[in-house]
């Protein structure tokens, strides 16, 4: 059936008239009808003639509130709603016949007669006031929607209160407005948008909503039955609510009584009809449409919806304030299609579990993004994105002994803090060696080829000054240490990274400088969200005397640091984090926020000679040097695809992480105690690795392996090489001067077997050519005889 009513003509006659007899009765008959009590008031006097004709007739333009949806990648799976209230607008073809007549027949049975304003239902109604029988308010369906359309186009407190209070200023106004409306749009249009605005209870906002929430269905397939029920609830959707006893009594003697023989006298449906519909079921119960990230249809996609939610009140473009920009989310309708990657997440999530339990105190993060673009495609944890229900509480007191002193719960299996991305009270969390590749990147920017060689110490004593602590050597300066009590020997960045030498990258740093490698750290998304650590990241605060900070120190976060690994997989282009593929609006134009917003942030060069020392510690082969060693060789062969990454372990082992990445995908994971991060257990790369490296391989499957580019120099590998003077049998010091004049960094090695008297240089390694300004260490003599080294001898006294 389409519209079953006839239209009215409209015509110039008819809506003079109207106004003429509108302008006549409105001061006395309408206030007199809808408030007996000020029928000779002097407003009520006031209400007619010249003053009526003076009213505003012009609604503004409004939206009412529309249900925002928010999509998985692929742009079919729903990840959550956001709303204020339940509301999704649907055209008047889309909604059933049934329902179009029976909200007729509840509010407004001479809606297909009247011009907007019913003046018999004015009569009427006052003459009903005024015996005290049934107090009637004389709205037509058209002036009900003047009402609400008021209520939403409010700017202000004052307004809305203007639009619903309950005065004759407030009937006359809806009047004029309704008598306006009506020359503008058709019955048609009228009924379909107040159709889409009514409340019917429940938090079902409009015939969409309502139709979801106690049917479950579309509203083209609503009954007869199913439409007089909800048309019978606009009236007082309190009070007629069916979920309640008193309620859904009211309710079916509404619907039976009164909606539904209506219906019938209308002609809208046939007795059989009728029949059929006084014997159907009131649903009691209604259907629970949550709203937000807490009610997404898979927990395990909270922790992305809370990071999509939270990225969306930074963006400056939906309003200038917090509250202006969840107010557009809430109300804006928008269809939001995100990047995160179904398949992705599900593979992240499905190794998290089986590695970690959701109860456990440790939490075990993952997050990918895609280089190149910043958008992220996954975000995992060992928990449920959902509140701890203060009544019965799942979460156990927070491993935190002050915390759980103050009654402080932990975050475990239940919580919606944003672990993965910080955010509140969530700085991060160290993250260890992982932060190496950062004095790598400062390095080759400033002239510090790939080949660079330092003697690295088993304890390196530099020239930071710190306080006391395990760290500390001579009184006041930070002396690491290598763990296992690797070095005593030369490394250059490819096995540095490779074997994680604390003893090489404290030097490093040191010569380049703190305050460039955390200027680096930076530009790659390291935020620094920690108070007393930004501040140190800063000039004033020391930065040039933050000697540890290469080891990972600091605070950050598995979404940080896979951001930033993928900026060298994106040939040095540094890209936001984004959760949006694209936003849509109402009607279907497409915004430009969240697209990726991309700076360089370091040279493609110096990016791409960065991954290739990146290769080695996760098992594969750089193209320019020799790796000579890893710290998780097993990755390679699990991703089966040429991947980059690094491993990284605090002390005491009190966080594990492994970042892994392809040309595709970079996935950081730590293993992490989010609530006492000074705890006493050992965080395992047993858990945190195979997570990780199984995550990743799972992304690729199907993927065409990609390779990694080599830099368009190799000098930015090798650098200018340099002769090594010949120093065989000289004095240690005589050779060390000569060594340091020639530019080279000299030490001292272990004594071997020589011709050269016992104290003497017996060789140097290497020998020959090094890079400039390289290490070179002194071979000496124990005087025990053996064979000379060509490679780099002369005759003593002999100087090249």
């Amino acid at each position: 059936m389409t519209s079953w009513f006839r239209r009215r003509d409209h015509n110039i006659f008819t809506n003079a008239t109207s106004l003429l007899i509108c302008g006549l009765l409105a001061g006395v008959v309408v206030a007199a009808a809808a408030f007996p009590a000020a029928a000779m008031t002097g407003l009520a006097a006031k209400a007619g003639g010249q003053t009526f004709a003076n009213l505003p007739s012009e609604l503004k333009e409004f939206s009412s509130p529309q249900i925002t949806r928010v999509y998985a990648s692929d742009g079919k799976t729903q990840i959550a709603l956001f709303y204020d209230e339940f509301r999704s607008d649907v055209p008047l073809q889309d909604i059933s016949p049934f329902m179009q007549a029976a909200i007729l027949a509840a509010e407004d049975r001479k809606f297909k007669e009247h011009n907007g304003v019913d003046l018999k239902g004015v009569a009427r109604a006052f003459v009903s006031n005024k015996q005290g029988g049934t107090q009637q308010g004389a709205s037509t369906l058209t002036m009900q929607y003047v009402r609400m359309s008021l209520a939403y186009s409010a700017t202000n407190p004052q307004e809305v209160i203007a639009a619903t209070e309950d005065s004759p200023k407030r009937k006359v106004n809806e009047m004029k407005y309704a008598l306006q409306i009506e020359k503008q749009i058709s019955k048609d249009q009228i009924l379909e948008r107040y159709l889409n605005i009514a409340p019917f209870g429940n938090q079902a906002y409009g015939v969409y909503a309502a139709s979801q929430v106690y049917f479950n269905k579309r509203p083209k397939d609503l009954t007869v039955a199913e439409a007089a029920m909800l048309a019978g609830m606009v009236k007082a959707p309190s009070s007629f609510n069916p979920t309640t006893p008193s309620g859904k009594e009211q309710i079916t003697a509404r619907r039976d009584n009164y909606i539904v023989p209506a219906m019938l006298e209308m002609g809208a449906i046939t007795q059989a009809q009728a029949d059929e519909a006084k014997k159907a079921e009131i649903p009691s119960k209604v259907k629970q449409v949550g709203r937000g990230c807490a009610w997404v249809a898979k927990n395990h996609w909270g922790f992305f919806c809370d990071y999509f939610h939270r990225w969306w009140l930074e963006q400056e473009a939906f309003g200038s304030t917090s509250y202006d920009r969840e107010r557009r989310l809430k109300s804006g309708g928008y269809r939001i299609v995100t990047t995160m990657d179904i398949e992705g997440q599900s593979a992240a999530r499905k190794q998290v579990s089986e590695r970690q339990s959701d109860s456990s105190e440790k939490a075990l993060l993952l997050a990918g993004v895609e280089p190149g673009n910043g958008k992220v495609r996954l975000l995992a944890a060992n928990r449920k994105y959902k509140l701890d229900d203060p009544d019965n509480p799942q979460n156990k007191p927070s491993s935190d002994p002050k915390k759980a002193k103050a009654g402080v719960r932990g975050t475990h299996p239940n919580t919606t803090n944003p672990l993965l991305s910080g955010g509140g009270d969530i700085y991060g969390y160290q993250a260890g060696s992982v932060f190496k590749i950062f004095p790598i990147i400062a390095a080759l920017e400033n002239n510090y080829p790939l080949g660079y060689t330092i003697k690295a110490e088993k304890q390196y004593r530099s020239n930071y000054i710190v306080g006391p602590g395990p760290a500390t050597c001579d009184g006041h300066f930070y002396c690491p240490k290598n763990s296992g009590g690797a070095g005593g020997k030369v490394y250059d960045m490819w096995s540095a990274f490779a074997n994680s030498i604390n003893t090489y990258f404290i030097p490093l740093q040191e010569r380049v400088g703190s305050e460039k490698v955390i200027a680096v750290a930076k530009r790659f998304g390291v935020q620094f969200r920690q108070p007393d650590e930004a501040k140190m990241t800063t000039k004033e605060g020391g930065a040039n005397q933050f000697g540890a900070f290469s080891l990972g120190v600091t605070a950050s976060t598995p979404l940080d640091m896979a951001n930033a690994y993928a900026t060298l997989a994106g040939d040095g282009m540094y890209c936001s984090p984004t959760p949006v593929e694209q936003i849509s609006t109402q009607d279907g134009q497409n915004i430009d926020v969240g697209k990726p917003h991309c700076t360089q942030a370091t040279d493609k060069n110096v990016a791409r000679a960065a991954l290739d020392t990146a290769r080695c510690p996760v098992g594969d082969s750089a193209q320019l040097g020799n790796c000579a060693g890893n710290t998780a060789g097993n990755t390679r062969g699990i991703v089966d695809h040429p991947v980059f990454g690094k491993s990284g372990t605090t002390d005491a082992e009190k966080t594990a992480s492994l970042i892994v990445g392809t040309t595709k995908i970079v996935v950081a994971g730590y293993l992490v105690n989010p609530d006492y991060q000074d705890h006493n257990d050992h965080m395992k790369h047993d858990t945190v690795n195979p997570a990780v490296q199984y995550t990743v391989r799972d992304y690729m499957k199907g993927k065409q392996p990609q390779g990694f580019k080599k830099p368009t120099s190799s000098k930015i590998a090798y650098g200018e090489q340099r002769s090594i003077p010949g120093v065989k049998c000289d004095s240690v010091s005589s050779a060390t001067n000569r060594l340091e004049d020639a530019g080279f960094h000299v030490s001292t090695g272990a004594p071997v077997d020589s011709e050269c008297p016992a104290g003497t240089v017996a060789s140097t390694s290497p020998s020959g050519k090094t890079i400039k300004n390289g290490a070179v260490v002194l071979e000496i003599s124990n005087g025990k005889g053996g064979q000379p080294n060509p490679g780099n001898s002369a005759p003593p006294g002999r100087r090249n």
